[in-house]
């Protein structure tokens, strides 16, 4: 992170911390520490790649309140220890913030994670943080974003999310030797911008959200750096082979949210109007379904389907540009805390298939051991998944909880 705007950002949090730390209350660590087994079936691609991975992570989290509730300051710093990957040794504060609490509104200044979506397959609107895409390619993992977020709270007329975004945060690539990743390198050490601020380009955000019967919905826009680089293809000479430069475009992004519940029906959709990426606006949107069956003895079966459309098509930056999920949410119900999702996202273009198995279940009071089987088939040169067609995976990961 620019140590320069990290400095602007955490020096009135310290300061702020010891001004109230004779009048706080005790403060309460929790968090994990998690070892992960990555392993593949089949042989890479490269030579400077392995058939497994192991790798070490400490997620501590430090809370603390005083003024009777109304001021909380919050550290969740991040730390990996991985084997071959140099990149995925890496450290990160995900948060650490100031948090003012009032009647009306709330505001936070520090560095935050906001998630916003609500499909399961793909997150279209989510783009406030940066991906920390060296911990899984399934976008879910996040960087610490240095903002400022002030939330204004309406009643009948719904929550007003506005935030000041002063700093920009990279993308996270695996190394050469690391896996599963792109087919060629990404070269992390010359990114192109449009903006001549690079990475301290101010980028600012609203999202408005609000519940009208069963619907919720939300509406948000994004004004700034993108978060998801276009990669190009940039040669190295005659006898190396090229490698992908992340080119950060300034964008303006505006998203929509919508979600039903009605009895056992939940009904999603979000859908995104981009203007900006590639010099080029672009439409894409991802909705559907989820059914849940409860049976006699507590378990709930759901049953999930999801459409993605993107009319990039295949200049499009994901998989996902004519592709169908149809997946099985298993929720157990039993002390262990077991759940299953499992699902299959089939282009509907013919160009492969993809599957991925993410199951959890509690040990005991403490510890909790995860499995993700993810892969693809029926890939054929070409197609966006080919690269991938040797990275069909099993991660296990034990965590022990504090």
């Amino acid at each position: 992170m620019n140590r320069t705007i990290l400095n602007a950002v955490t020096g009135p949090l310290a300061a702020a911390v010891l001004l109230h730390s004779a009048s706080a209350r005790g403060g309460e660590w929790s968090g994990n520490a998690s070892v992960e087994w990555l392993a593949f079936n089949k042989a890479p691609l490269s030579d400077a790649q392995h058939d497994s991975y192991v790798s070490l992570a400490l997620e501590p989290e430090y809370y603390h309140e005083w003024d009777d509730g109304h001021m909380s300051f919050t550290l969740a710093p991040f730390i990996r220890r991985a084997q071959y990957d140099t990149r995925r040794t890496h450290s990160d504060i995900r948060e650490m913030n100031i948090g003012v609490t009032s009647e009306n509104w709330e505001l936070t200044a520090g560095i935050s994670k906001v998630y916003w979506g609500i499909t399961e397959s793909q997150h279209l609107v989510d783009i406030v943080n940066q991906t920390d895409l060296v911990e899984n390619l399934d976008t879910e993992d996040k960087l610490g974003q240095p903002m400022i977020n002030l939330t204004l709270i309406g009643g009948d007329y719904g929550t007003l999310d506005l935030f000041v975004l002063p700093g920009f945060r990279e993308r996270t690539f695996l190394a050469e030797d690391g896996r599963p990743r792109f087919g060629l390198v990404v070269d992390e050490n010359n990114p192109v911008y449009d903006s001549s601020r690079r990475k301290k380009h101010v980028d600012y955000a609203a999202r408005w959200y609000h519940y009208l019967g069963d619907w919720e919905i939300g509406l948000s826009h994004f004004s700034g750096t993108s978060r998801a680089p276009e990669l190009r293809i940039t040669p190295t000479g005659a006898l190396t082979p090229p490698v992908l430069t992340p080119v950060y475009h300034q964008i303006h992004q505006t998203g929509l949210e919508i979600q039903g519940i009605f009895g056992a029906w939940l009904w999603k959709l979000e859908s995104v109007y981009n203007v900006g990426f590639a010099d080029s606006p672009y439409f894409a949107a991802v909705g559907g379904f989820e059914y849940t069956f409860v049976l006699e003895n507590g378990m709930e079966i759901g049953a999930l389907m999801e459409y993605s459309w993107d009319e990039r098509d295949e200049e499009a930056t994901t998989q996902f540009q004519n592709d169908m999920l149809v997946g099985t949410r298993l929720t157990f119900n039993d002390v262990q805390s077991t759940q299953v999702l499992a699902g299959i996202i089939v282009d509907m273009d013919g160009a492969g298939r993809s599957y991925n198995v993410e199951a959890e279940r509690r040990l005991g009071e403490s510890w909790k051991l995860s499995l993700e089987a993810r892969g693809v088939f029926h890939v054929r040169p070409g197609d966006f998944l080919y690269q991938s067609r040797r990275d069909n995976s099993f991660r296990f990961t034990l965590a022990r909880y504090f």
